[in-house]
């Protein structure tokens, strides 16, 4: 019925690199995602040698990398840090390339509903900087959505004037933090769209998304006793996952839908249980 790949995070195996590989593998997954943000996976400390070494060992098992996650977990908020921030984001794009994709995925922080707030000027002035060096190498950073509502994010990617900045569309962080429709959000964002997150969740009570997401990734579910959403396994929540595969394949979007899996105790089960409820969709 559609024609979308599916891809997993290789750290939601919580195995070791080659293991995960070599999992997602057998169970029939097309794409990888990897985070290169700290440990050995990060710019500074992943040699040439090692890229090109794990880059023919993920292409030996069939497999290609979607994207790589570049979150820093502290979004672009502070104009103090943001220099150096933007540089190594620009290195991990840079790293992206020689694993042969052009998507760097990313939390960027809270965009304020009010464009005259003081850091969502801070926030458009590294988004610039990121999208005009996306741009020049022909590359994507995607905010991933779900500290603000489609709308919201849309009005401020419009801002920029250019697609070097684009979506990595999560629908189960929509759902949980701010109640947002991600059928909605799929046309509302249509045009940047680059990748995805397959993932699932409940959203359990209110709160505010400054508050919860505090530019810390992953999101806890908990902040000081008070729970706010819970992550459940692909099918188990409120992402209505028929109508967003077939908005997703109505707006033209022929890229990747990657699994991730943030919690649970058995995440290689969890994911290839969401690896078949999406082959049940796609059909």
């Amino acid at each position: 019925m559609y024609s979308f790949p599916i891809g997993a995070i290789l750290e939601s195996f919580r195995l070791d690199t080659y293991s995960a590989v070599k999992m997602a593998a057998k169970m029939g997954i097309n794409g990888l995602q990897m985070y290169c943000t700290n440990g050995e996976h990060a710019p500074e400390n992943f040699s040439t040698t090692a890229r090109r070494e794990l880059l023919d060992f993920v292409k030996s098992e069939g497999l290609c990398f979607s994207a790589i996650c570049g979150d820093l977990g502290q979004g672009f908020g502070d104009p103090e840090k943001n220099p150096q921030l933007i540089e190594k984001s620009k290195r991990i794009m840079d790293l992206a390339k020689e694993m042969e994709t052009n998507i760097v995925t990313t939390h960027i922080g809270v965009v304020p509903a009010d464009p005259t707030h003081d850091r969502y000027k801070i926030m458009q002035e590294a988004c610039f900087a990121l999208a005009e060096y996306a741009d020049s190498i022909d590359a994507h950073f995607a905010v991933e959505t779900g500290p603000e509502r489609a709308k919201e994010l849309k009005a401020f990617l419009d801002s920029l004037g250019s697609h070097g900045v684009g979506v990595n569309l999560d629908p189960a962080n929509l759902v949980m933090v701010t109640g947002d429709d991600p059928v909605a959000a799929v046309y509302t964002l249509k045009d940047y769209i680059v990748h995805t997150h397959a993932k699932d969740g409940i959203k359990l009570q209110d709160g505010n998304p400054e508050y919860i997401y505090n530019v810390v990734h992953p999101i806890p579910e908990e902040v000081k006793g008070v729970r706010y959403f819970k992550e459940v396994a692909l099918g188990e929540g409120s992402v209505p996952f028929d109508r967003y595969l077939a908005a997703l394949d109505d707006i033209g979007y022929r890229g990747y839908l990657t699994i991730e899996r943030e919690v649970g105790e058995t995440p290689a089960a969890d994911i290839e249980k969401a690896y078949r409820h999406l082959k049940s969709i796609i059909g």
